[in-house]
């Protein structure tokens, strides 16, 4: 089982509108995965329990400065099924989640 992180600000809104899209994603693919929300502040203390952490572009720079031990996807739109996939897909065949 993969476990995913999506990440915003507040940890409430996009961040949970992700994880609802990254789950639907998944699922269209095939991945079992674990997907949760968070935010910004709490990602460093709760990293161990993620393999991939998914945030928007407009976190890059806060999100970079953590330097954080895992695969760190950025998203132009939180929502995009195609996008998570396009950008997912690499990090899951090279876990070997998928061929």
């Amino acid at each position: 089982m993969v476990r995913i992180v999506a990440v915003c600000g507040a940890g409430r809104g996009s961040s949970f509108a992700c994880q609802m899209a990254i789950e639907q994603a998944m699922q269209a693919l095939g991945v079992n995965v674990k997907v949760s929300h968070t935010d910004t502040s709490t990602i460093s203390a709760i990293i161990n329990d993620a393999d991939i952490v998914v945030s928007g572009k407009n976190y890059q720079k806060l999100m970079e400065k953590k330097n954080l031990p895992k695969p760190v996807v950025f998203l132009d739109r939180l929502v995009d099924k195609a996008e998570i996939t396009e950008k997912l897909t690499p990090i899951l065949k090279e876990m070997g989640e998928l061929k």
